[in-house]
Parts: structure tokens; sequence; C-alpha cells
């Protein structure tokens, strides 16, 4: 009895180690307590006697049976201790095998069909177990059949003999960590003169044990990716922080739900770019400008528009080119901008055959004062005409001709050409005609219109021209 109760802690410790550390089955650690029955009947010999001799009055004590005679004769064979008489510890190897430490004890009243006084059982055994219940029921099923073998050690009173033991077992999974274990083993010994074939019965609780999770998030750390971070079983353990569905690993934005799309980060405004990369994410935008809106289509976003509604290029910050005087060419071209004019001539009007001699018609009515170069009074409106002309076309330069007739020497003549046309155009100057815009020369009698030969043909000569002037 002293052994009993010893046993008997130590299950109560183990029982209590086991239910604190309840854990699933990939726990390595698996305690077993339990009671054991005792048989030696249906476990056969050849001449049906026990070769065990323990000396009953000085007779032999006689076994009657074949192998598995008899096998569920509770009442006339088993022998039973009716308190906690197994415990097991046992230890998860690999690929379905388990190796299990296990001690018994009972008390044998019956060998065979012969009353015996009681005599002490104790036995220490280890086992090899193959379970087959991930290829019955996948992992995690309630129905585990196990085979296996083992050797042990048995003292029956003070003889003891060796074993090798062959075993079936069924554990019943009530939970995760908890089972009901039934289990038969044979024992077959090794010395003739001493040991007994028998078969060991044994019932009991079975709790699983051991397993670690560091971060408590029920998922272990041998199978946990992230054993140091609360997680969820769908990602092995790993954290969904923002719960979209992709673990924090995966996610570029694990505080922020988003989507797979853009790896886990969220499109606010639905624009096809995710937000840590648009640059606008509450407006949609396109990608070419990183997710701002470009209601224009310019290339220009809508915040730098100056015309977001109208397309224009971004030296105009984002507004068209304006033609003020319609006339095809951007006034940014057009070197005449308020008078419209040609391409051809840069946006400016360009000055016809009929424009020169409108010039022309006035000029012929400058007068001067006699043999000097002062423009006389009654003149000025016709300067005043020719001047408007001339404004008509702001980036044409005017040439102003001087001419004589051939009375007078040479050299005077091309004097006083040269005076009468400077006169003309110092006067044009000074009523709003730019100075770069004008050039004067004189060609005194050099190129005449008329003959000299007579008063009519002599005034013709005496003659102010205005022409374009030329390249050099």
């Amino acid at each position: 009895m002293k052994h009993l109760n010893s046993l008997l802690a130590i299950a109560i410790l183990f029982l209590a180690v086991g239910v604190a550390n309840a854990q699933d089955e990939n726990n390595p650690w698996a305690f077993e307590v339990g009671v054991n029955a005792v048989d030696v009947f249906p476990a056969g010999t050849e001449d049906g006697r026990l070769p065990l001799r323990i000396m009953q009055g000085g007779e032999n004590l006689q076994v009657r049976g074949d192998y598995f005679e008899e096998f569920y004769n509770v009442n006339d064979h088993w022998n039973i201790l009716p308190s906690v008489s197994k415990i097991a510890i046992g230890r998860y190897i690999g690929s379905g095998f388990t190796f299990n430490a296990v001690g018994t004890i009972n008390r044998i009243d019956q060998l065979g069909d012969a009353q015996v006084d009681d005599l002490s059982y104790y036995a220490a055994d280890g086992e090899i177990k193959y379970s087959f219940r991930d290829l019955i029921n996948g992992p995690g099923g309630w129905f585990d059949p196990s085979l296996g073998i083992g050797g042990g050690y048995t003292w029956v009173d003070d003889i003891g003999f060796g074993t090798a033991n062959g075993l079936a077992s069924l554990r019943i999974w009530l939970a995760e960590n908890i089972a009901v274990n039934l289990q038969t083993t044979y024992k077959h010994s090794f010395e003739d003169s001493y040991g007994i074939r028998h078969f060991q019965h044994s019932a009991g609780v079975v709790f699983k044990f051991g397993g670690k999770d560091t971060d408590g998030d029920g998922i272990y750390d041998q199978d946990d990716e992230c054993p140091e971070t609360p997680g969820l079983p769908e990602f092995n353990g790993c954290p969904d922080t923002d719960g979209d569905g992709i673990e924090d690993r995966n996610d570029a934005c694990p505080q922020t739900p988003g989507t797979a799309e853009f790896n886990g980060c969220p499109d606010t405004d639905g624009d096809g770019i995710a937000d840590p990369q648009d640059e606008c994410p509450t407006v949609a935008g396109v990608a070419a400008l990183n997710g701002c809106p470009d209601a224009d289509g310019d290339g220009i976003t809508d915040a730098e528009d100056e015309c977001p509604n109208e397309a224009g290029p971004a030296a105009n910050n984002g507004c068209p080119w304006p033609d003020s005087d319609g006339d095809g060419v951007l006034d940014k071209d057009d070197q005449c901008p308020d008078v419209a004019g040609t391409v051809a001539n840069n946006g400016c009007p360009e000055v016809t055959v009929e424009v020169i001699n409108q010039l022309n018609e006035y000029s012929k009515t400058i007068l001067f004062d006699y043999d000097k170069a002062s423009i006389r009074q009654e003149s000025y409106e016709a300067l005043q005409n020719i001047a408007d002309i001339m404004k008509e076309y702001p980036n044409t330069t005017f040439h102003i001709e001087g001419h004589t007739d051939s009375r007078g020497s040479d050299s005077y003549n091309m004097k006083l050409s040269k005076e009468r046309a400077a006169s003309v155009m110092n006067y044009l100057t000074t009523i709003g005609i730019p100075a770069n815009r004008l050039t004067s020369e004189g060609y005194g009698e050099e190129r005449p219109v008329a003959t000299n030969n007579t008063a009519a043909g002599r005034q013709q000569n005496r003659r102010v021209e205005i022409s374009l002037k030329k390249d050099q």
C-alpha cells in the first residue's frame, strides 16, 4: 500500500501539470493515469503449465486455455487493483511515432483458473507506438488507434524477468488535449524457469502538454511563423493588424485596411493608385500625375493649372496661349499681337504694293522751303497720314529716299537730297515712328522719273519717295 500511495501522489501531480499545460495535438508530451488488469489464461503454454514456479503448497499451478481463449473473462481470470495502478509519460518522436515509459502495479490472486495468495506485481516498460490517427481521420481526428512494440521488466513478488511486448491501443480524443486510452499488451517472458507470459490490459486518461506559445495566440511556436507576435491561425500565427485579410508581413500598410491589389494599402479615391503613392489620395486622378486630377488633360494637375477646364501648356500655367488679333498666330509667336497679320510675316501685316503707292501719294505733297531741307507747315498733314499707315505695320522698316532735278551741281544736289530725306525721317520719329524702323538716303539727280528738259519733268524729279528697306 505504501507503493500505491506514492504512485497515486505522483499521478495527481502529473494530472495537475497536464491540466495546467493543456495543449493541442502538436504538443510533444503526454501523461496517462489509469488502471490495469493482468491475465495469464489466454497467453497459452505448450504443456498447459505456468513456467513460473510459485510454490503454493508444493504444487505447480495449472493454466488452461490457448492463445486468446476466454480473452474477455474478467471475473475468472483478470487481476485488477481497484485504484490508480498505471502511470505513463510519453514523448512524440515524429512521423506518428511516440515513445512511452510506463509504470504499473497490481495484486495477483488468480493465475489461470487457480487461486493464489496475493502476490505483488510491478512492471516497468518502454513502448514505441505508431498512431494511425492522421491516416484515418486526418490531423485532429478523434479516433486514434495505434500499434506498438516494446520491452520491460516485471516483478512478481521477489521474482523478476524481462519481457518483449507487443501492444494495440485505441485513444478516443475528447478534446484537443484529453483522451481516453484503452490498451492491451502481450508480454512474452524470456525466462522459461521464472518468466510468465501474460496479457496486461489498461484503461486511462491521457493529457497532452509541453507545447510552447510565446505570444499566447493559441498557436504553438513550432507551428507559429511569428512566435513572438500574436497572430491568426489562417496566417500561421502571424498578425493582420488592420484586419484586411493580408498579413502584416505582406502588408505595405499594416495599420490601414486595404486590398491585395495594392499590397494591403487602400485606394481611397478609387483611381487605381494606392494612397501611399497618390499625391491626391482623396480625389481621383491619373497615374502620370501621381494620382492627382487633370480635368482638361493637358498634363498639368488641376491644383497647378490656372485654367483647369481648358487645356494649355505648362509654360503658360496650363492656360492656352491667346491670339489677341485672331490672325492664327499665337501671341507668344506674334510679333504684332494686337494687329492681324500673316503666319509668313510672324503675325504682322504685310506691306503691299497698294500700301506703298498710298504712302507715295502722300509723300508727293511734301513741300520744302526753297533750296532748303526744312519742311513747310502745309506738309504736316500728309506726314501724319504717312505715320498712321506706318503704325499699322509695326515690324516693317521703311526707307525714305530724297531726289532732285538736274539743275545745280551733282554734289550740291546729292547733299540737298540727303538732307531732305533725313528731315522727313526725323519728323516722322517726332510723331511716333521708332527711329529703328526708318532709314534715309539721298540720291541727288541720279534717279529721275521724268525729263529734266521741261519744268513739269523737273518738278516730278524733285521728290521724296518711301519704299521698304531691303535686307543688305
